[in-house]
């Protein structure tokens, strides 16, 4: 009996002293979260995340666009012609019209993917002007500008395969015009090269013209001259027995 009494007395003991200890634990872990949260409110508070991109400076940020103003239809993703996209741009600007912040404004929305992406990066309130947004988009995607066109670039046009001659011609008289070639002699010799092997090309061989401008009236007689045969076939009626 004296045996259990002293393990009673020895379990009660170990109780209690198990109580005394998760008590002595849970009230350091309240004094520790005190501790902690009263640290918390010593702090500064923390600098809010940057809500937007903000490249742009506050005077043009705090203008509204007119309900009237109309985006460009073009994309600049980053890797077209910079030179293009600005003289493109610019094009369709002027049927609208607006002041220094529209263009700046509108001239943005056309940016996508990774163009967007260099816009995002610019520092807060670093655009003022229109002129000065124009440059930084020249000289950052300078690396994609196409190389000036030469004269002899006329030789890399040829007629595709199904392409009819009034398709080419167009084609052709387009790229001559942006090349601004001067010599008459190369340009003729490089539409009679670049043309496929049909009647009209060996017309031109037979009886070379001087000028482009000849090539064309030549061409535009033969495309007549052609569909006039088609439609006085199609209107032959079946061949009577």
């Amino acid at each position: 009996m004296e045996t259990m009494r002293a393990l009673q007395e020895a379990v009660a003991a170990s109780q209690a002293s198990n109580e005394e200890l998760h008590r002595t634990n849970e009230e350091l872990r309240r004094s520790l979260q005190q501790a902690g949260e009263c640290a918390v409110d010593k702090r500064a508070p923390p600098i809010p995340p940057r809500a937007r991109p903000m490249p742009f400076s506050q005077a043009i940020m705090d203008v509204v666009l007119p309900a009237t103003s109309m985006g460009s239809k073009v994309t600049f993703t980053g890797v077209e012609d910079p030179e293009a996209h600005l003289t493109t741009f610019h094009t369709q600007m002027m049927l609208t019209g607006g002041s220094d912040v529209v263009y700046c404004k509108l001239f943005m929305s056309t940016l996508a993917s990774t163009a967007l992406e260099w816009f995002v990066s610019l520092p807060d309130g670093h655009i003022t002007t229109f002129d000065q947004f124009s440059t930084l988009f020249r000289e950052q995607l300078l690396v994609n500008k196409a190389p000036p066109l030469i004269s002899y670039d006329v030789f890399d046009i040829k007629q595709y395969q199904g392409e009819s001659l009034k398709e080419f011609l167009n084609r052709f008289g387009v790229q001559v015009v942006r090349l601004n070639t001067k010599d008459e002699a190369m340009t003729v010799h490089a539409f009679t090269k670049g043309g496929l092997p049909v009647p009209f090309s060996d017309s031109l061989i037979r009886y070379c013209p001087k000028t482009f401008c000849e090539i064309s009236r030549r061409a535009m007689a033969h495309i007549v001259a052609k569909d006039r045969v088609i439609e006085k076939r199609s209107c032959v009626g079946p061949i009577r027995p």
